[in-house]
């Protein structure tokens, strides 16, 4: 596709359809608007546009699909896959400014916010009344808009599902500039095709989410943790199947090895509850009232007991708490300043082999020569393994990275697997997909992105190539 260079005219127009002190071109433009947290997919945009409302986003789209610009649009930038990159140039769209919680709704038990909006004042805001908004993805720096486009998952969705589950309504401006209202507070709605699930998890390459209506839940009145050391991290992941089963209802299972605790230990200058075993379970359990939550982790904690933990840990003081999930929240910070480069693999399984898939990893580990430490949700079979440069040269790096990335993804591929629970595909693990979707499943997705798109101009080559390569 030939997109169309931006020129002096094009940053005319764009300073008339929003303020000109929120158009930046050239060196205005920081460096940090050309990668995302990684880093390993780098390209700036040629114009830097900061939208403050719906029909901003809407001028622009408009105007960039009458020239054929291609336009990224970029929030908070915590991605781990270069999908808020712009690697063909063009405008990006910064809606980080459109930060407003517009209303919450008490009777229909909903909140309606902008993209920008962060998690963590999210989360807060709700709180303060009492309410519960679940989806609890790692970043929490994150933005709404960046959650909704990757359909973000995180420690909660054991229990309570992931972003789309939350999602009501979204208002999205088309690439062709239209404005649309998909969805509303209604709890339920069979009227035709489901654009609004369609919008979710699209990676910003269908349509630019400008308001959102989220589902609340009434606040559970008491949480309670449990840190369950083990000999080996076999024998932690082989016990979580068993502990669903057991229906004990945890909100979160998490699973953790000893190196990345250290890590964390080292990247926060603070101490672990326990550091004197190979792997960890962490488990979370919430409910509205004292019995509940201690039955459910009192027959979890006999149930570890019985398949071989060390011990059990009660988290139920703030001292242990801050101790615990400060360090979870961590590890992917810690692992990153642990290496002088470092990928990440977000496969997801079927958990009853999660086990195998992570003593695959080592294996490969070993093999390769690479140091590659894990973390992930054990609940829902969802891992997150980061491959570490460390001091590898660039082309062994890039030549073992591949290889190592190839072997993993056709073994989850092998297990009924996944090529991402919850990053998302964008840039970087577009051609894993091809190979997990196979040639129909991607030609759909391509007729869908023309449907939407047909000039490809918005996140262009992410997910599916098209003529966006």
């Amino acid at each position: 596709m030939n997109y169309k260079k931006i020129d002096s005219q094009d940053i005319s127009y764009l300073k008339t359809a929003v303020s000109p002190d929120r158009v930046f071109t050239g060196e205005e433009i920081s460096e940090d608007y050309g990668h995302d947290e990684l880093g390993g997919v780098f390209s700036m945009p040629e114009v830097l546009v900061k939208a403050m409302d719906t029909g901003e986003v809407a001028a622009v789209m408009s105007y960039a699909s009458e020239k054929i610009i291609p336009v990224v649009v970029r929030g908070a930038g915590t991605g781990l896959v270069g999908g808020a990159v712009a690697v063909h140039g063009g405008i990006m769209l910064d809606t980080t400014a459109m930060n407003h919680i517009l209303e919450l709704d008490r009777e229909n038990l909903t909140v309606t916010v902008e993209p920008g909006v962060l998690l963590m004042d999210l989360a807060a805001y709700v709180e303060e009344n009492n309410l519960f908004y679940p989806p609890d993805p790692g970043e929490k720096s994150a933005t709404i808009g960046g959650n909704i486009i990757t359909n973000a998952g995180g420690m909660r969705a054991v229990k309570y599902g992931v972003t789309r589950d939350y999602v009501r309504g979204l208002t999205v401006v088309s690439p062709s500039g239209e404005v649309m209202r998909l969805g509303g507070k209604v709890v339920k709605n069979s009227s035709g095709y489901s654009l609004l699930n369609l919008m979710i998890g699209s990676e910003g390459t269908l349509g630019i989410i400008t308001e959102a209506i989220l589902k609340l839940l009434p606040l559970p009145s008491r949480t309670v943790s449990l840190l369950v050391p083990f000999g080996t991290m076999e024998s932690a992941i082989e016990s979580v199947p068993l502990i669903i089963e057991a229906q004990v209802q945890a909100t979160a299972i998490e699973f953790m090895e000893r190196n990345t605790i250290m890590f964390a230990e080292d990247y926060l200058g603070k101490r672990f509850p326990d550091t004197g075993s190979d792997a960890y379970i962490l488990m979370t359990f919430d409910g509205n009232s004292r019995e509940e939550v201690e039955r459910n982790y009192g027959r979890a904690a006999d149930l570890c007991l019985e398949l071989g933990a060390k011990d059990v840990f009660l988290v139920d003081t703030e001292e242990r708490r801050q101790s615990v999930w400060n360090a979870r929240g961590a590890f992917l910070e810690a692992i990153k300043a642990s290496t002088t480069e470092m990928d990440e693999c977000d496969v997801v399984v079927p958990r009853s082999h999660v086990a195998e898939f992570i003593k695959y990893t080592h294996e490969l580990a070993g093999t390769s020569g690479m140091r590659i430490p894990s973390f992930g949700h054990a609940g829902d079979g969802n891992l997150h393994i980061y491959l570490c440069r460390d001091d590898m040269d660039q082309e062994a790096w890039e030549y073992k990275k591949q290889d190592v990335f190839e072997k993993m993804y056709a073994k989850a591929r092998d297990f009924g697997g996944l090529v991402s629970g919850e990053h998302g595909i964008g840039y970087a693990k577009r051609m894993y997909l091809d190979e997990q979707c196979g040639p129909c499943q991607m030609r759909l997705m391509e007729g869908i992105k023309k449907a939407f798109d047909p000039h490809c101009i918005l996140n262009p080559g992410k997910i599916v190539a098209l003529h966006g390569k």
